[in-house]
C-alpha cells in the first residue's frame, strides 16, 4: 500500500504541474514580430516549376497561390502569396494543402505573408500518442509509470533546467540536479522504493557522472568551447543578449544524452542481482558481484554501440560532406566538431561501463543486508 500511495502521489505532483504549465502563459509569449498561423491552399493561380536534375522528388521554380488563414485574428481572410521553391526551401503545394504561414504586421497592418511550411504536428502527435499507448498496452501499470516519469524528465528539462540556465546559473550542478531528480523520480515510479531500486539510483547518478566529469576534462584538454555546432552562431547571440554560460553545455548534453542508456543498464544490473539474491540466497556479496560483471559484460557492448551510433547517426550528413571533399586525416583527426563527437560518444560510453561495477558493488551489499524476504523483490 505505501508504493501504491507514493507512486499515486508522485503521479498527482505531476499532473498538477502539467496542468500549471500548460495553463500559463510560458507557450503564447512570441518574442518574434512574426505570427504563425494556420493555412489551407484553396487555388494555384499560377506556377512555373521544373524538376530538380540533383535532388529527386525535388521542384524549382515558384507558385502563386491563393491561401485561407484558418486559426488567429485574421482566421477567415484569404490572401494571395508568392511561394518561391528552392533548394534549401522547399514547399510544394496544391489545391486543398494543409500549411502554416508566417505573417509580418507594424500596427495592426500586415506589411508581408510567406509560405512557412507543412502542418506537420498531426504527424508528431500521433507518433507520440502511439508510442504512449502501446507502452501502456503491452507493460500495464509499469507502461502508465513509465509515461509519466518521461513527461516529468521532459517537464525538469524545459521548465527548469533551461529556465536555470537562461538565468545565468552554472550549467553543470543545473543539469546535475536535474539528472539526480529525474532518476530518482522515475526508478521509484516504475519500481517502487526499496533496495532495488535505491542500487539502481546510485549506480545512475554516479554512472552520470563520471560520464560527465569525463567529457568536462577531455573537452577542456582539447580546447572545446561548445561552439561546434551548427548552432553555435545563435547560441554566442543568445549569450549576448542574455546571461548563458555556453561552456558548460557540452558537459550538460552529455549528462543528458547518457541519462537513458545508463539508467537502464544500472537497473538491470540492480535487478539481475537482487533476483539472484533471492534465488539462491547462499550466494556471497562476492558471489552476487562476479554474478553482475557477468552479466553486465553482456550489456556492455551492446549499449555502448547504441550511445555511440546515437552520436554518429545524428551526425552523419556532416561525416559525409567531410568524406566528399576528400579532406586529410590529419584535418580530420583535429575537427573540433569531430573531437567533440568523439568526446560525446567515448564520455557516455566509459560512464556506461563504469556504471556495471559501480551498481553490481551497491547491489551486491544491499541484497545481503536485507533480512525480510518479502522485500527481496
Amino acid at each position: 500500500m505505501k508504493i501504491s500511495f507514493l507512486k499515486i502521489f508522485i503521479s498527482t505532483i505531476i499532473i498538477l504541474s502539467i496542468i500549471i504549465i500548460f495553463t500559463s502563459n510560458l507557450f503564447n509569449r512570441n518574442l518574434s514580430p512574426y505570427q504563425f498561423e494556420k493555412a489551407i491552399v484553396e487555388a494555384i493561380n499560377e506556377e512555373k516549376l521544373e524538376n530538380d536534375s540533383i535532388v529527386e522528388d525535388l521542384y524549382l521554380g515558384y507558385q502563386q497561390i491563393k491561401i485561407r488563414i484558418t486559426t488567429g485574428k485574421h482566421k477567415g481572410e484569404t490572401f494571395n502569396i508568392r511561394n518561391p521553391m528552392s533548394r534549401l526551401y522547399n514547399v510544394h503545394t496544391s489545391i486543398g494543402e494543409k500549411v502554416v504561414v508566417s505573417i509580418y504586421e507594424e500596427n495592426n497592418v500586415i506589411q508581408s505573408i510567406s509560405l512557412y511550411n507543412y502542418q506537420k504536428e498531426k504527424v508528431v502527435y500521433t507518433l507520440i500518442i502511439s508510442f504512449f499507448i502501446l507502452l501502456v498496452l503491452l507493460s500495464g501499470w509499469k507502461g502508465l509509470y513509465a509515461v509519466i516519469s518521461l513527461v516529468f524528465t521532459g517537464i525538469m528539462i524545459v521548465f527548469f533546467m533551461i529556465p536555470m540556465v537562461f538565468r545565468g546559473y552554472e550549467p553543470i550542478p543545473i543539469t546535475i540536479i536535474t539528472v539526480g531528480i529525474t532518476t530518482i523520480v522515475t526508478l521509484l515510479l516504475i519500481n517502487g522504493p526499496n533496495p532495488k531500486t535505491l542500487s539502481a539510483i546510485l549506480g545512475t547518478i554516479i554512472g552520470v557522472v563520471l560520464a560527465g566529469i569525463i567529457s568536462y576534462i577531455a573537452s577542456n584538454i582539447a580546447h572545446i568551447s561548445g561552439l561546434t555546432s551548427n548552432e553555435a552562431e545563435g547560441l554566442i547571440y543568445i549569450a549576448e543578449h542574455q546571461n548563458v554560460k555556453i561552456k558548460g553545455l557540452t558537459f550538460s548534453a552529455i549528462l543528458i544524452a547518457s541519462l537513458g542508456a545508463i539508467m537502464d543498464v544500472a537497473m538491470s544490473i540492480a535487478s539481475s542481482i537482487f533476483e539472484l539474491n533471492r534465488t539462491y540466497p547462499k550466494n556471497t556479496k562476492n558471489e552476487l558481484f562476479k554474478s553482475g560483471m557477468n552479466i553486465g559484460k553482456d550489456i556492455m557492448g551492446t549499449m555502448s554501440n547504441t550511445l555511440i551510433l546515437a552520436f554518429v547517426g545524428s551526425s552523419l550528413n556532416t561525416i559525409l560532406f567531410i568524406v566528399a571533399y576528400g579532406m586529410p586525416y590529419r584535418q580530420i583527426v583535429n575537427l573540433d566538431f569531430l573531437v567533440a563527437e568523439v568526446i560525446q560518444g567515448t564520455s557516455g560510453s566509459i560512464g556506461i561501463i563504469l556504471t556495471v561495477p559501480i551498481t553490481a558493488f551497491i547491489a551486491s551489499i544491499l541484497a545481503k543486508k536485507i533480512e525480510n524476504p518479502s522485500a527481496r523483490h
